[in-house]
């Protein structure tokens, strides 16, 4: 009982982290100011390591090169997402419920979002090996300095 739990946990909870992380994606949003920003948060560090224009380029060939291969799989996997919908409507909808029928769905489903955030991973880390050491050190130190300044504004945003 404990592992059905635990997939159904991960079943519910990895698509919404998925969904929240690229819900802003490639999309014009704007910050707490009101400012217009363009993309996602990630630039603006890559941004403050000096990277040569040589990183520039292979930064840009890479992405590029994601994008391509996002754009050809977008399709697919919508339409394999619908069928699966489809299919757990059908078993939600159902007289009995078909606890083994659900889990093989949402166990496929768990699987495809998993197989995603590896491809997403190995992406950047393909991305991140373009710097060299000191920019990675400045990354990280860049990252760190982001997680606690969103640390102090959702503490101020709770205190209020």
């Amino acid at each position: 009982m404990k592992i059905f739990n635990k997939t159904l946990v991960i079943a519910m909870a990895l698509p919404l982290v998925l969904g929240s992380m690229s819900a802003f994606a490639g999309q014009d949003h704007q910050d707490h100011q009101g400012r217009m920003m363009k993309g996602h948060h990630g630039g603006k560090i890559f941004s403050q390591l000096d990277l040569t224009a040589a990183q520039q380029q292979e930064m840009k060939t890479l992405r590029q090169a994601n994008r391509s291969e996002h754009k050809a799989q977008r399709v697919e996997n919508h339409k394999a997402m619908l069928v699966e919908r489809q299919q757990l409507d059908k078993l939600v909808l159902a007289d009995n419920f078909d606890e083994s029928a659900v889990r093989v769905i949402a166990e496929k489903m768990s699987q495809q979002q998993v197989e995603r955030r590896v491809a997403m991973l190995e992406q950047r880390h393909k991305m991140l090996n373009i710097l060299t050491p000191a920019q990675k050190q400045k990354f990280v130190e860049l990252k760190q300095q982001r997680a606690e300044k969103h640390v102090m504004r959702l503490d101020t945003k709770n205190n209020h």
